[in-house]
């Protein structure tokens, strides 16, 4: 019978005839590497749309409030991640990230308010 090879480190691979790795520690190395490149995309945006969160969190904390744009953006807020617009009868963009929204107003206004989960 041959000797099959890890496909991550060439040790000898035991058991299963389709098993591909001598050990969950390969297994997992290799799959990290398969996914490190969509995955480092992906993280940089959750990182990105949880910060936005929590800045609205931070500043909307009785469900309904206004602020400013410089506010927002001295927080750090990055107007270019939200999750989802929700356009009203009105007109009106509501941009969300997650249950927390905006709404641009005049003179630099936002309208921050929570959605019903």
């Amino acid at each position: 019978m041959a000797t099959r090879e890890c496909a991550e480190c060439g040790d000898e691979v035991r058991g299963r005839a389709d098993k591909r790795f001598c050990s969950d520690y390969c297994r997992n190395v290799a799959n990290n590497k398969l996914n490190r490149d969509s995955s480092a995309l992906m993280r940089n945006i959750n990182n990105r749309l949880r910060k936005n969160w929590r800045i609205l969190n931070e500043i909307n904390t009785g469900g309904k409030t206004t602020t400013s744009r410089n506010k927002l953006l001295s927080m750090g807020f990055d107007f270019n991640f939200f999750t989802s617009i929700y356009t009203t009868k009105k007109g009106a963009a509501y941009h969300f990230i997650y249950d927390q929204g905006y709404l641009q107003m005049e003179d630099d206004k936002f309208l921050i308010v929570k959605r019903d989960t």
